[in-house]
């Protein structure tokens, strides 16, 4: 190799070690699989759109008025007790 050869060689060398870093590494061939598959093992009933039974669980009286019960507690929180004055004064 001559001399000159050698000089454009390392730098073309050097720049081609320094972009090779940013390359990405080859992905998984499933990739994301995984989530799809946890997402798909939370669905309770994935048929429930061609189903015109009942739903499960609460009506809608019980729900709202659950739901009620939650936004109100937030409104008018109740007073939290000091945790460091637990058993001192005796006032019962």
């Amino acid at each position: 190799m001559t001399k000159r050869h050698s000089l454009l060689t390392r730098p073309v060398l050097l720049a081609l070690l320094a972009v090779s870093g940013c390359a990405t590494p080859p992905a998984d061939h499933p990739y994301g699989h995984r989530i799809a598959l946890t997402m798909a093992q939370q669905v309770l009933d994935p048929l429930a759109g061609t189903k015109h039974d009942a739903v499960n669980g609460m009506g809608g009286q019980e729900a709202k008025s659950a739901y009620d019960a939650y936004q109100k507690s937030f409104r008018a929180p109740q007073p939290q007790p000091n945790v460091f004055t637990i058993g001192v004064g005796g006032a019962r």
